[in-house]
């Protein structure tokens, strides 16, 4: 770390290299791997926080590089061709692409600075952002700003519904392509889909250990400050050469160093420690990781809470306040104080604005739907991008799942860590158990749905003036349709002799996600404003010949045998046109005939299909 503001440890300087334990793998997030192949990036990652009753970090990254022969005062430390750095934020609240847009204005004029030590712009950042950004502004839309569920449609299309429910299995899913924004915004944009997640729904994403040993020695470590500003930044660049982690394995070429800006504010008091107490030896008790991240209690941790405390809550309503304090050791904590945020949400579809509570289970802000369902909690981690150096925590024991995107193809090879691999180039979801997979084949009412999707996203595609608005095939109108398909599964559990309208979401489907811990901490409460929601799926009715269709148009797409088919068909068309042009017109103009009879072959092949139906 080349330079920070404020310091991220108390009593050290700007400058100093040195990082709090928690958070190590800094560097390598903010300065990701393979950067050196672009010449900028945006990075979104996820820190644990530095303290037990605090929430998630969010961080936002901007790199770029320069030549070196282009900087107007070359220090001593710049002995490469090229200087490689990122300024970074690290924040309390999640408003990656708000963060994001202003970042990368401040990056831009500190590198044509064309001099690095030239920091009075990044302190600038820091106090503009702090008196700019507040918690307010989870309420509007510009907490989505960036997320484009428009774009993530049209290049998913069918399989978006595949991916949302992954996730609602609490599935080990990891995202794979580069750059790293494609990757983060690919993932970012799916999570956005589910009702009060990016608002309130990862204050409890990123409680992990960094793979050394923390020191026994709590008291002798620095006290941290507490977090007590909604936002804030500092300034930090790293160099890695000056970090001491080689045995890593990274290296790259040119200067590296990242800076970064950093969520602390004005320190409090040295005396203070993180969690306000002190253990009865006195030393802080500020480095130890919730209980529910130990590896030895999370066997019983996070698998479930125990099923009498569920029954009891279902039987007694709002009986189970004291049930939820006694399990205090292994819930998560409410994160910032409760006065410090909104009681607002964005809107979803025909809710207006919906007041929030703190989940007495969940330790989540929740709507009166129980909005956002607790599924990053317990050891169930989002990490947006994963540094090779937090390899580890994909077989970690108190790890139970987690989304996850990362740029190096180790992470892609290693298929036994993950339950599926989104390949986000080629839009590629490839699930690795078979039974999974026909968990997740997508029912009929399911494939209707996503097919409503696809079709008012193309169709609108063209129009400059619906992207990103809440008309339909706009970004608000595809996450109220997802809003209202949730609100819709949910509304159905609930109901008596429900078998038939949860087959239209898929039988084995809910049979699996009934097991799963956000089901069993959104079951064990009351949620009487579902009472109001139409508990059938939006797109259940009878068969038809459209069905039949769709389901031939999702077997092609997604089957090995229908990809194949299309393979043969794009290689035989580039055969075509590369033969046409060295053999002359008229054997080309036979291939061509040959390829239109192929051609009128399948569409006969197709009306067959329709005709059997009718």
């Amino acid at each position: 770390v080349e330079f920070s503001y404020p310091p991220l440890k108390h009593g050290e300087g700007h400058d100093s290299h040195s990082l709090p334990e928690e958070w190590k793998y800094l560097p390598f997030l903010a300065l990701p791997d393979g950067a050196h192949n672009y010449q900028e990036d945006t990075i979104f990652f996820h820190l644990p926080p530095r303290c037990g009753d605090r929430t998630t970090v969010y961080g936002v990254s901007c790199y770029r590089q320069i030549e070196a022969k282009a900087l107007k005062v070359r220090q001593a430390d710049i002995t490469r061709e090229t200087v490689q750095k990122s300024v970074c934020v690290l924040s309390q609240l999640p408003l990656y692409g708000l963060l994001q847009a202003k970042l990368q204005l401040i990056t831009h004029a500190y590198f044509e600075e064309k001099d690095f030590s030239q920091i009075s712009i990044l302190k600038e950042l820091y106090d503009h952002m702090n008196s700019s950004l507040g918690s307010t502004l989870l309420e509007g839309s510009q907490v989505y700003l960036g997320l484009s569920p428009r774009d993530l449609v049209l290049h998913f299309r069918h399989k978006v519904l595949i991916l949302f429910k992954l996730i609602l299995l609490e599935k080990k899913v990891l995202f794979y392509i580069s750059p790293v924004n494609r990757l983060v915004g690919a993932l970012m944009t799916v999570l956005s889909l589910f009702p009060g997640m990016i608002e309130h729904g990862l204050t409890d994403c990123s409680q992990y250990r960094p793979r050394k040993s923390i020191s026994e020695d709590a008291g002798s470590q620095e006290n941290t400050p507490r977090l007590d500003d909604s936002l804030s930044v500092s300034a930090a660049a790293t160099s890695h050469r000056n970090l001491g982690m080689g045995e890593e394995g990274r290296k790259m070429a040119g200067n590296h160093s990242v800076e970064g800006q950093k969520a602390n504010v004005p320190f409090s008091q040295s005396e203070m420690t993180c969690n306000g107490s002190q253990s009865s030896n006195g030393t802080v008790q500020r480095l130890k990781v919730p209980s529910r991240a130990s590896p030895a209690s999370s066997e019983s941790d996070w698998e479930t809470l125990d099923p009498s405390i569920l029954e009891e809550s279902n039987l007694k309503g709002r009986e189970h306040e004291n049930t939820a304090s006694e399990q205090a050791e292994n819930l998560p904590s409410k994160g910032p104080s409760s006065e410090s945020f909104p009681i607002t949400v964005q809107p979803q579809a025909n809710t207006g604005h919906a007041v929030l509570v703190p989940g007495l289970v969940s330790g989540l802000e929740e709507d009166q739907y129980g909005m956002p369902l607790a599924i990053f909690t317990k050891g169930y981690l989002c990490l947006p991008y994963m540094a090779l150096q937090q390899h580890h925590l994909l077989s970690d024991v108190a790890v139970r799942g987690f989304v996850a995107g990362a740029t190096n193809i180790l992470f892609r090879q290693q298929k036994h860590l993950s339950d599926a691999i989104v390949e986000i180039e080629d839009a590629h979801v490839q699930i690795h158990d078979p039974e999974l997979r026909k968990i997740l084949n997508p029912t009929t009412a399911d494939l209707r749905f996503a097919d409503y999707l696809v079709k008012h996203v193309t169709e609108n595609r063209d129009d400059v003036f619906l992207d990103g608005t809440g008309w339909e095939g706009g970004d608000e109108w595809i996450r109220a349709q997802f809003s209202a398909y949730l609100h819709a599964l949910l509304a159905a559990v609930l109901q008596p002799d429900n078998e038939k309208t949860l087959s239209d979401f898929g039988t084995a489907f809910v049979a699996a996600w009934k097991n799963t811990h956000n089901f069993r901490i959104w079951n064990s409460n009351k949620h009487p404003a579902l009472a109001e929601i139409n508990s059938s799926h939006p797109f259940q009715g009878q068969y038809s010949v459209s069905d039949v269709k769709l389901r031939l148009s999702h077997s092609v797409q997604n089957s090995e045998r229908g990809k194949k088919i299309g393979n043969v068909m794009v290689s035989t068309s580039r055969s075509v046109v590369q033969t046409g042009k060295a053999v002359g017109q008229s054997v080309g103009g036979a291939l061509t005939s040959a390829k239109s009879a192929m051609s009128s072959w399948i569409s006969t092949f197709t009306q067959s299909t329709q005709s059997l139906g009718d």
